[in-house]
């Protein structure tokens, strides 16, 4: 396994502002941004950013476009709804958007000349849509990624980031937090961090995402930023699981204890010297807690311990079908650890895991970790 070595969290002072906006209008022009997905989340990032992208109308194009995968709502288009309506009332109803913010149903029309794109979609889709857009975005595009998942094989772990990194040829950042997107978008405090490799390009998205509400903070470690977005989701299961057995707060505490331990545990065996100092950063300890406490992941494995439902009927009862990410991701690190014979040494891990998957007691959610 590849190791990666950074340095530490770094702040902004290789450019001044004033430098920053002459490097990025005089040298390179306007920045276009594209945004690639449109759910609730997805949503929710584009009503920061088309806001965003007006009060730096030097850096930035005017008109921020997004890809909207087409649906039909109540009888039209849900790209013309959102164009109309200035909201998207199927994912984050509700919540009114800028008029500079355009949904679009093609992904090469959205992306065509796009020199910073935002990856907001589910993972599953990020393979594809690399491949459609990649011959039409511009030459010296950079990338952000929001996706909270990682492809965990056997064989290896795949970064997203660098997923889109290798089929684009570009630099990728990644951004994670301790953010529930309905609480974003009803602009209630938050914090959330971006990994970035380049300075230049960790400035332009902090001036992207950062707002009075949604504090950015930017480092240097992108890969851990990535690998607790993925992670503390099969925490979360676990505190799920805690909550419908009725546990009680001390025993989901000491579960997040323990599960903020093995995040960490699993990204410096694997990955070299992730930072300490990322697990400390709202990627980390707070996006950790938060989940624990109000995500789909706890709530659906609380419905799991609580009725003993299989988790595919408790994603189509309550998440519409979408798929729960920490099980799956579960399910993915045991492959991993187990190729390598290390499932033991990663207890909390390997019995969520077998609770799901192989029907072990609830009750090992304490006896066995």
């Amino acid at each position: 396994m590849m190791a990666y070595k950074y340095t530490r969290p770094f702040k902004f002072q290789s450019l001044s502002f004033l430098s920053f906006k002459r490097f990025y209008t005089t040298k390179m022009g306007k920045e276009r941004v594209c945004i690639i997905g449109s759910g609730n989340w997805g949503s929710a990032v584009g009503k920061i950013v088309a806001e965003n992208v007006l009060k730096n109308s030097d850096i930035f194009e005017r008109e921020v476009r997004q890809w909207v995968f087409e649906e039909d709502f109540k009888g039209e288009k849900l790209t013309d709804v959102i164009n109309r309506e200035r909201e998207n009332p199927k994912y984050l109803p509700g919540i009114k958007f800028t008029d500079n913010i355009k949904a679009m149903p093609s992904l090469v029309e959205a992306s065509r000349g796009a020199s910073v794109l935002i990856f907001v979609l589910p993972h599953q889709f990020v393979r594809g849509v690399c491949n459609e857009m990649k011959n039409h975005i511009a030459e010296n595009a950079k990338a952000i990624s929001l996706i909270k998942g990682l492809e965990i094989k056997p064989e290896g772990v795949t970064l997203f980031s660098e997923e889109i990194s290798r089929q684009l040829g570009i630099n990728v950042a990644a951004l994670s937090g301790a953010n529930i997107a309905d609480e974003v978008a009803l602009e209630r405090f938050c914090e959330t961090t971006i990994g970035s490799r380049s300075n230049e390009d960790g400035e332009l998205f902090f001036k992207l995402f950062n707002t009075d509400y949604f504090h950015v903070n930017v480092i240097r470690d992108y890969v851990g930023v990535e690998l607790c977005g993925a992670l503390k989701n099969v925490v979360a299961v676990g505190a799920g699981i805690s909550d419908g057995l009725g546990y009680g707060s001390n025993t989901k505490a000491a579960i997040i204890r323990l599960g903020l331990m093995e995040m960490r545990k699993f990204g410096q065996t694997f990955f070299g010297t992730v930072e300490d100092a990322t697990f400390f950063e709202s990627c980390g300890v707070a996006d950790l807690i938060t989940t624990c406490s109000g995500g789909r992941n706890r709530k659906v494995a609380e419905a799991f311990a609580k009725t003993g439902k299989p988790i595919d009927v408790l994603e189509r009862q309550m998440l519409n079908g979408q798929k729960l990410q920490g099980t799956l991701t579960a399910q993915e690190v045991h492959q991993f650890l187990d190729a390598r014979q290390m499932t033991k040494d990663f207890p909390l891990f390997d019995t969520v895991y077998r609770i799901i998957y192989e029907n072990a007691p609830l009750e090992s959610i304490v006896r066995d970790i």
